[in-house]
């Protein structure tokens, strides 16, 4: 069985080192690729895929955005989403959404191949630690992480912001306007009943979320 698969990334060299390592393997090919969320939903619509591996953060809709919408459509998806992020509220959001599975990049090759293996023939990869937060729904809604009260997009704008990415930088990269972007921020603050970017940094600091 020859494993067809879709990849989605922003980043050219990552893109092309994830082929190479692919096409290494004698079951594995490369059938498509795309840049942004956008591109990504239209060629994934079109089908000839067996797993599709997705950047959680792309330009335009992200990872998790492309995911959702896929899913809509009714057919039995497999989908691995990838993220720079060790943070496991990413994995718990993607998981939830209807993806296969969730992988750091800076995981194991072996273990990228594995799992894209598993998802063809039809099985999921949790891990266990991951799998022990999905059943117990971090807890009480106390023990759960201030973070896990924000929207996807909102997670995502102040992931960038404790960044040190400006707000013009923001809308660029998300595509989004200006007045959007800062819309999002005061969201963000008043959700998490934060004053200022230092508060948020000094937030992210004390839970894991910088990279």
């Amino acid at each position: 069985m020859i494993i067809k698969v879709f990849l989605a990334d922003d980043h050219r060299l990552f893109r092309d080192g994830l082929k190479r390592i692919l096409a290494d393997t004698a079951d594995i090919v490369v059938v498509g690729e795309a840049t942004d969320g956008l591109d990504a939903l239209e060629k994934m619509r079109n089908g000839g895929w067996d797993v599709a591996v997705l950047d959680v953060n792309m330009p335009g809709l992200n990872g998790l955005e492309v995911l959702k919408q896929i899913m809509t459509d009714g057919a039995k998806h497999r989908v691995l989403m990838l993220s720079t992020y060790q943070e496991d509220e990413y994995a718990i959001r993607t998981i939830r959404a209807g993806a296969s599975a969730y992988l750091t990049k800076n995981s194991p090759t072996d273990l990228l191949i594995s799992v894209i293996r598993r998802l063809a023939n039809g099985r999921k990869y949790i891990d266990s630690k991951l799998a022990e937060k999905l059943q117990f729904n971090f807890g009480s809604a106390s023990e759960r992480p201030l973070h896990s009260i924000l929207s996807d997009r909102e997670l995502d704008v102040l992931k960038l912001i404790v960044a040190g990415v400006s707000l013009t930088e923001i809308s660029q990269k998300m595509m989004l306007s200006g007045k959007t972007v800062s819309t999002y921020r005061a969201r963000i603050l008043e959700k998490m009943d934060m004053q200022n970017n230092a508060q948020l940094v000094r937030y992210a600091a004390e839970n894991k979320l910088l990279e």
